[in-house]
């Protein structure tokens, strides 16, 4: 039997009708339908899910951000047309099956033995012999032979002789119905543990997203969902020493709660880590308390190893931050700011206020991760002794960190990893709501093995989420602390200050029996200190603007500006040399007096100083640059972890398994079982001559008596098989030696 593609025909309805149930029956609409699931999945699982709009908007542009939520493409598998063509791939799935089952059961057993002895000629595997035995006593050792072999035989007796028919591989035509029916018991499976419950509840049950904020407590009722709801996967957070009954289901425009029948207690969160800083584990000890008796019940909860109770599992799905607090140190990037400490929880907020009076500058600052590990590749990161002149907004540790293959510590990328220590992310919020995000490391970073390169304080910054972070290197003191960089940006404010370091390295570098060279020196030394400050602008016509506005710019950048405004070009590269070392050495000297203001001994004439002032330099003059009042260095923390569940409530799980175990069987069954048939026909030798022997002996059969071919017969054999393979050739003319073995 050949299972039909064709439809389902009814007698009865319409024609529009009739043709809808041929349709929606047909094997090939069960394809269609397929293929496009397909295509949806291969989507859903290219294009992130269920992330915010922004994201897709700062990722593909706001046209197509907008396109994928009218599509419910960033929500494939919970969107209404999606679960629409799963419910009609249902239908038409088990319409199939149900046209096709009862003629493959029917077909199961039916052994054809009816087939006439003519037709066996018309099969392509088909063989003649005469047996030394009486067709009666062949027919029965034939069948005798098959029943041994595994076949299911039947023997049919007739006036003209005996039909032996024989069948096996009877499995494949069952494999059809097994794979048939897998992909119904799967996609019922998908239907009652996705979204289809959840909707119909918030259609039927009163039930709406909430896309408010505040406690869990606070939340009204109508965003909850019972813990009686048949099924959900839900996200649970929570952080050591605290317990949680409350789970949070993701939904487009909004978030449900789901109640639980208990509460999870998180005792202790364990990690560990590959090398490359990646986590290789983590696990998380809980206490189940049981709302309705009150009992506990301990667990462990690892990666792929999850917990059950009451018909919930509990997976481990990720970890957070519990809530860790931090304390930061402002370090004042304008004038306008003081250095201050802070206080602060990861995932709360700080109100902060920049500036005096009316036009204070209102700023929040929200604290966003804490990271106490923080493995950076620091191969191929060239250092500042070798580059001293480097970009240093250009520097970014995340990219240094190739793809890896393989496990999570391995690369094919040389690698020269370092755990650099804790580092705090933050952002800073304006009042019209406009963000950036900081990410700065606590402990100084060696970039290089130069035992004369400082080790750097990194302020990373960034404006976008996709964007990777940049960072300003700030040269760590020989109190390993950003002091001297705060003291010297303070200095550069103040113009008593300014005026005293460049008094003293003139009376340095000239002295006082020189009053002309030390007058023309005191003056290039202070127009280079007052340019670097930013406080005496270029005389560069900013680009656009009109005359007699310039650029407030301050660093090497406005020291550029400047040879540029007012030296000749011939003349440029020279004097810029001698203004940068008088720079040079102005900055020396007031690092100098901000040390002996604040107690310490002076620096030491080496290397290593000469390394620090080069780096130092570098830093002030892109300190302007950074785009943020203040920069938040942390000081100390306390860290508090939190363990991410996922729980779910999933009864259509039994049934995908069981869907997924009759695909298996029935792939295997089709592909790998033959069915094959087999007919003997058997008729005395003088009453049915093989078809064709008259003529190919020129009638000398006909000239043997009657007695001659009595107790022999004649045998016709033909083997049918539902594919064609070099496998059926060889059976075949194994069958034929040996059920035709008895030749004249």
């Amino acid at each position: 039997m050949t299972v039909s593609t064709e439809g389902m025909k009814v007698n009865w309805g319409s024609r529009t009708l009739r043709a809808s149930v041929e349709l929606l029956s047909s094997m090939r609409f069960s394809i269609s339908l397929l293929t496009v699931i397909c295509i949806a999945s291969v989507i859903g699982t290219v294009l992130k899910q269920q992330e915010p709009l922004g994201n897709y908007v700062n990722q593909f542009g706001p046209f197509w951000a907008q396109v994928f939520s009218l599509a419910s493409l960033n929500t494939v598998y919970s969107a209404w047309w999606f679960l629409l063509i799963l419910a009609f791939l249902v239908i038409s799935t088990s319409l199939c099956i149900a046209r096709n089952t009862p003629k493959i059961l029917a077909d199961y057993s039916q052994l054809k033995e009816d087939v006439r002895e003519q037709s066996l000629k018309a099969f392509g595997h088909r063989a003649q012999a005469a047996l030394a035995e009486s067709p009666e006593a062949a027919a029965r050792r034939i069948g005798q032979t098959l029943v041994q072999s595994g076949w299911k035989v039947k023997l049919q007796q007739r006036s003209a002789g005996w039909m032996v028919a024989a069948k096996t591989g009877s499995a494949n035509k069952l494999g059809y119905i097994a794979a048939h029916s897998a992909i119904v018991l799967i996609c019922i499976g998908g239907l009652l543990d996705g979204d289809m419950m959840v909707r119909a509840q918030m259609l039927l049950g009163d039930k709406s997203t909430f896309t408010g904020g505040g406690l869990i407590a606070d939340v009204p009722a109508e965003h909850r969902l019972s813990e009686r709801n048949p099924t959900f996967r839900a996200n649970l957070l929570v952080a050591e020493g605290t317990q949680s009954s409350t789970a949070i289901l993701n939904q487009p425009g909004g978030i449900l709660l789901q109640e639980l029948p208990f509460a999870i207690e998180l005792k202790k969160f364990s990690v560990e880590y590959y090398s490359t800083g990646m986590p290789k584990l983590f696990a998380s000890d809980i206490v189940i308390h049981d709302k309705a008796t009150g009992e506990k019940t301990t667990a462990l909860v690892e990666v792929n190893h999850p917990a059950s109770y009451k018909g919930i599992e509990i997976y481990q799905s990720s970890f957070d931050d519990g809530g860790s607090s931090v304390t930061l140190k402002a370090i004042p990037m304008s004038a306008a700011s003081n250095p201050f400490e802070i206080q602060g929880t990861i995932g709360g907020t700080s109100a902060l206020t920049n500036g005096q009076g009316a036009g204070a500058e209102q700023l929040t600052l929200e604290y966003t991760a804490l990271r106490v590990i923080n493995v950076e590749n620091f191969a191929g990161v060239s250092g500042t002794s070798s580059s001293p002149g480097a970009d240093v907004r250009k520097v970014d540790l995340h990219k240094a960190i190739e793809t890896r293959l393989g496990a999570a510590n391995k690369t094919v990328t040389q690698k020269k990893l370092r755990n650099v220590g804790p580092s705090v992310s933050y952002k800073l919020r304006d009042a019209a709501g406009q963000a950036r995000e900081f990410q700065n490391y606590m402990l100084p970073v060696k970039m290089d093995d130069n035992p004369d390169t400082p080790a750097m304080f990194l302020m990373g910054v960034r404006e976008n989420t996709v964007d990777a972070f940049q960072y300003l290197r700030i040269p760590a003191d020989p109190e390993s602390s950003t002091a001297t960089f705060v003291r010297l940006r303070a200095a550069l404010a103040a113009p008593a200050q300014r005026d005293e370091a460049v008094r003293r390295y003139t009376r340095l570098a000239v002295g006082t029996d020189r009053p002309e060279l030390a007058q023309q020196l005191n003056e290039s030394a202070s127009r280079a200190l007052a340019l670097f400050a930013g406080s005496e602008a270029a005389s560069v016509p900013a680009a656009g603007a009109s005359a007699g506005k310039v650029k407030p710019v301050a660093g090497l950048q406005a020291i550029s500006d400047f040879m540029e405004a007012n030296v000749p070009q011939a003349e440029r590269e020279r004097a810029g040399e001698v203004l940068v070392r008088i720079l040079n050495g102005v900055l020396f000297e007031l690092t100098s007096m901000t040390r002996e203001q604040a107690g310490l001994k002076p620096l030491a004439q080496d290397e290593k100083t000469q390394a620090f002032m080069s780096q130092m330099v570098l830093s002030l003059s892109d300190a302007p640059h950074y785009p943020a009042p203040m920069a938040f260095e942390l000081k100390d923390f306390k860290q508090v972890q939190a363990s991410v569940f996922q729980v779910a409530r999933a009864p259509g799980k039994t049934i995908v398994y069981l869907g997924c175990a009759f695909l298996i069987l029935g792939i295997f069954a089709m592909l790998y079982i033959r069915e094959r048939r087999i007919w003997v026909w058997l008729a005395p030798l003088a009453a049915a001559p093989a078809p064709g022997n008259a003529e190919s002996a020129g009638g000398t059969e006909a000239m043997h008596s009657v007695s001659e071919s009595a107790g022999k017969a004649q045998a016709t054999m033909a083997l049918s098989t539902n594919r064609k393979t070099m496998d059926g050739d060889k059976e075949f003319e194994m069958l034929k030696t040996k059920l035709l073995q008895a030749p004249l």
